[in-house]
């Protein structure tokens, strides 16, 4: 039987889908059409240059040897018609096209068309930032002074070794803040670069959109013209194997290329699930480093600053015990803040202490209790069954040390102690409770079990 070359580019598309999976073929391969054969030039139909450019770096030898099986030695060439409409798969099946103009509407700085091209040349750009978030309002402190110096560092020098750099923490407490200062900063020094903040569902839906409505070359263009790109919630695309794959690409180009790429996140690349090993690796090529909750200190300095910004007058006994009753995130304090600020003036009350305690009691559903360092001690002991006399003594033993350092790290984020009252308690300076909580934290930021581990230990000291 003889077949037709259009018949002969089907069994090709059969063959190319047997050896990569149904979802890589649907995603690049289901759209290429069969165009023409001369009998020494084939040409496919293609949608647009990125489909190109994409098979060509990943399948270009799978491509090569099916062509060679089923139409020997001919030279391969494609036609790409740029204004053909075709309705082309999409993976993130959570999305409809619907959603994505009803979000994008809401959105237009952040929205990607072939219009915004021409207008994002000039310098009407818009970065999309928060003008409220700047390096100037972030309050720095124990917790998070080391995200807070490397963005600053990143802000000032534009171009360095920490690429990507790779923020996470848990809800509220200032990532988004943090990675909008960069930028803001960066906007300061160098007008003339090209910065973009945007969501990962956003960017998501983004995607979506210009895959549907065939603008998917346009999406990548804008993308990989730009110099620093921020990125919130990059859990997000988690699951989103489309949009992964142009994050990848647009990664890559954007690193080659020596552009800043910024990624926030509620947890390390380590607990990250649904994206791609690819993609991990490469979240871990520049900084990654941990916003933790406030401690004590940074809990009081953040009040201290709202309140000075609202204008308000509120005794610095009150500030204490807001800082160690709310133990939560950033935003738990300045939503106490303006709760106690409304409720002040629906009731024409003074800020006092019955006030304070009224709304907190309101907001705050369980107070911790008060946690000493015997009481880190205990605990920590009784998991690891070491002595405490063992702690405090002069001891070198992996293990003991080990523990310490368990303890150290746990002082200083449950307690609101100093750390050199730490080091009293322990028998050690300052310099080695801090170099012994950096320790403990660079490990669980690397090693999931161990991150666990501590949780539960900060949990079961809290009982």
């Amino acid at each position: 039987m003889r077949y037709t070359p259009e018949e002969i580019w089907a069994q090709c598309l059969s063959f190319i889908k047997n050896n990569i999976g149904e979802l890589p073929y649907n995603t690049w391969f289901r759209h290429i059409g069969f165009y023409s054969f001369d009998g020494n030039n084939l040409r496919l139909d293609v949608p647009n240059r990125f489909f190109v450019e994409y098979i060509e770096s990943n399948y270009l030898e799978l491509l090569r040897v099916t062509i060679r099986k089923f139409y020997g030695d001919v030279k391969l060439g494609y036609h790409i018609e740029v204004d053909r409409k075709n309705d082309l798969a999409i993976d993130e099946d959570s999305t409809d096209s619907s959603s994505a103009d009803t979000i994008n509407d809401n959105h237009k700085q952040s929205r990607y068309t072939p219009e915004n091209v021409i207008q994002d040349a000039s310098s009407n750009f818009d970065s999309n930032l928060n003008p409220n978030c700047t390096f100037e309002n972030f309050i720095k402190g124990d917790s998070n002074k080391l995200p807070a110096v490397i963005a600053e560092a990143i802000a000032q020098k534009y171009q360095n070794t920490f690429n990507p750099f790779f923020v996470y923490g848990a809800s509220g407490v200032g990532k988004s803040h943090l990675i909008n200062a960069i930028g803001i900063k960066v906007k300061e020094l160098h007008p003339h670069k090209r910065i973009i903040y945007v969501s990962a569902h956003l960017f998501q839906i983004q995607y979506v959109e210009s895959v549907k409505k065939n603008h998917f070359n346009d999406f990548m263009n804008f993308y990989q013209s730009i110099d620093v790109l921020i990125i919130d919630d990059i859990q997000e695309i988690a699951g989103k194997t489309g949009t992964q794959e142009a994050f990848f690409n647009i990664f890559n180009h954007l690193h080659r290329n020596q552009k800043q790429i910024i990624l926030a996140c509620d947890r390390p690349p380590v607990s990250l699930s649904g994206l791609q090993d690819r993609l991990l690796s490469r979240f871990k090529w520049g900084m990654i480093a941990e916003l933790e909750s406030p401690d004590y200190n940074l809990r009081r300095d953040i009040l201290n600053f709202k309140i000075q910004h609202e204008g308000l007058s509120i005794p610095s006994s009150l500030v204490d015990y807001i800082a160690e009753n709310v133990t939560g995130s950033v935003r738990d304090l300045e939503g106490i803040i303006n709760s106690i600020m409304a409720y002040s003036i629906a009731t024409n009350a003074d800020i006092n202490m019955d006030l304070v305690e009224s709304v907190i009691s309101k907001v705050v559903s369980t107070r911790r209790k008060v946690v000493t360092i015997d009481d880190i001690l205990n605990k920590v002991c009784k998991k690891y069954a070491v002595k405490s006399t063992d702690l405090v003594s002069s001891s070198r033993k992996q293990n003991i040390v080990h523990v310490r350092q368990i303890i150290m790290y746990l002082s200083q984020k449950c307690t609101g102690l100093s750390t050199t009252q730490i080091g009293l308690r322990i028998g050690r300076d300052h310099a080695t409770v801090i170099h012994s909580c950096s320790l403990v934290k660079k490990r669980m930021g690397s090693d999931a079990v161990f991150k666990r581990e501590m949780d539960v230990l900060e949990h079961e000291i809290y009982k």
